[in-house]
C-alpha cells in the first residue's frame, strides 16, 4: 500500500535492509562506477539465467540500444514489433535510422503472432523482437523457426520477464539476445538499469563496446597495442550508457532474491484468478500451458471498450492505483507524423482498449490481495 495515500499501487519495488547494506557498501569503498560491482552482477545475472553473457546498462532502453546494434542493425534496415508494450521497443529501433513494422498481436495473451510475422517479413527486415507482454514469454519455437527460415535474427524485448520460463527454459536463452530491464516495477531493479543476455559473444563483445563510447583497452582488440599502459582507442560511435557500481550493488542483492519474488507474484496471480474466475464481465488474463509468466503485469480486460474508462474510475476511486498498458506505440502523436495510421493491429487495438492492470508487486500483503480482489469484485458487479 501507498501509506501516504491509502491507495494500493499497480506495482512498486521491493527494497530490504540487505539491498540498503550492499549500497551503502560501494558507497564507502574505492569505486562508485567502472569498478568490480558491475561484472559480479554481469555474471549473477548470466548464472541465474543460463544466458552465456549478460552485459549491464543504464536502463531498459540504453540496452534495447545497444542490442539492435549489436545485432547488426543499421540504417535503412527494419524491424518487426509488436505495438502492445513501452514506446521504446520501437524508439531504440529509430536511434538508428532503422524503421519498424508493427505486426498485430495473438489476443489472449497479448504476444506477437508467429503468422503475422511471417507474412511481414521484407527485404529490410534485419530483426524480429517479441516483448514478452506482461511477464508472458512469446511462443519462441514458432518465432524461431520463421527467423530461421527467413535468415533474420531474433532478439527479444524480456523488460516483463526477467525468471519466467518458456517450456522449462528461462528468459535470457530463448532468443540471438534478449533485453531486460530493471525499473523499480519490474522483477528485480536497480532504480534504473538493464542488461543484454546471449549465447552470442560477438553480441555481448559489441554491446560492451557500445555503451562506453566505443572505446576499448583490451589488449587483443588494440590496433596499437605498444603505446603505453595509459593507451584506449575508439573503434565505434558508442554512447555512455554504462550501469554504476552503486546500481550494481542494488542489482545484485536483488538478484538473489528473484525466485521469491517470482513466486510472490504467481501467488498473487492464482490467488485473483480464483477469485475473479466467476466475473463475467471481465476476462483474466490469457496463459498458455507451456509458459510460467513472471506476472510482472495482471491485466483484466472488459468485454467491451466502452466498459473499460468507468470500471476503471471505480477502481481508481476505491483506492486501486490501477493502470492500463499498453496504448498502441503507433497511437502516439510521435508515430503517427511518421505515418502510421489506427487500424493497423486491431486485436493489440481492443486489448487496450479493454485492459486494466491490477496491483501486483512482491511486497503486496495477503492483506492487500484480499482488498483488491474485494474492490475488484465490488466495482465488477456495480457495473452490470
Amino acid at each position: 500500500m501507498d501509506y501516504h495515500t491509502g491507495v494500493i499501487p499497480y506495482g512498486r519495488q521491493a527494497l530490504d535492509e540487505d539491498d540498503i547494506a550492499a549500497v551503502v557498501e560501494v558507497l564507502r569503498s574505492d569505486y562508485l562506477t567502472t569498478g568490480p560491482t558491475v561484472p559480479a552482477f554481469e555474471a549473477g545475472l548470466a548464472a541465474a539465467t543460463g544466458a552465456r553473457h549478460a552485459v549491464a546498462l543504464n536502463s531498459g532502453t540504453s540496452a534495447l540500444h545497444a542490442m539492435y546494434v549489436a545485432a547488426g542493425l543499421v540504417a535503412g534496415d527494419e524491424i518487426v514489433t509488436s505495438p502492445l508494450t513501452f514506446a521504446a521497443t520501437a524508439n531504440a529501433a529509430l536511434y538508428v535510422g532503422a524503421s519498424v513494422r508493427f505486426v498485430d498481436v495473438e489476443p489472449d495473451t497479448g504476444n506477437l503472432d508467429p503468422h503475422g510475422v511471417a507474412e511481414a517479413l521484407g527485404e529490410r527486415t534485419k530483426l524480429i523482437v517479441p516483448v514478452d507482454f506482461a511477464g508472458h514469454p512469446a511462443d519462441y519455437d514458432a518465432l524461431r523457426a520463421v527467423a530461421e527460415r527467413h535468415a533474420v535474427r531474433l532478439v527479444a524485448d524480456g523488460a516483463h520477464s526477467l525468471g519466467a520460463r518458456y517450456r522449462g527454459r528461462r528468459v535470457g536463452t530463448l532468443a540471438d539476445a534478449t533485453e531486460v530491464s530493471f525499473h523499480p516495477v519490474k522483477p528485480i531493479t536497480t532504480a534504473e538499469g538493464g542488461a543484454v543476455l546471449t549465447a552470442d559473444r560477438g553480441i555481448a563483445r559489441e554491446a560492451a563496446l557500445f555503451r562506453s563510447h566505443g572505446i576499448t583497452k583490451e589488449p587483443a582488440d588494440l590496433l596499437h597495442p605498444d603505446e603505453g599502459g595509459w593507451w584506449n582507442e575508439q573503434h565505434v560511435l558508442g554512447f555512455n550508457y554504462r550501469l554504476t557500481d552503486v546500481q550494481a550493488a542494488l542489482g545484485l542483492s536483488q538478484l538473489a532474491k528473484l525466485d521469491r519474488f517470482i513466486a510472490r507474484r504467481q501467488a498473487i496471480a492464482a490467488a485473483y484468478d480464483e477469485a475473479l474466475a466467476d466475473l463475467d464481465a471481465i476476462e483474466l488474463p490469457g496463459r498458455r500451458p507451456d509458459v510460467e509468466p513472471g506476472w510482472h503485469l495482471y491485466v483484466i480486460r472488459t468485454r467491451e471498450p466502452a466498459e473499460r474508462r468507468p470500471l476503471f474510475d471505480r477502481l481508481r476511486g476505491a483506492g486501486l492505483g490501477v493502470q492500463v498498458h499498453y496504448l498502441p506505440v503507433y497511437w502516439h502523436p510521435y508515430y503517427e507524423q511518421l505515418g502510421y495510421r489506427r487500424g493497423m493491429c486491431p486485436n493489440a487495438e481492443r486489448y487496450y482498449q479493454c485492459a486494466i492492470s491490477l496491483p501486483i508487486y512482491p511486497r503486496m500483503t495477503d492483506a492487500e490481495v484480499a482488498r483488491s480482489i474485494d474492490v475488484v469484485r465490488d466495482a465488477v458487479t456495480r457495473g452490470t
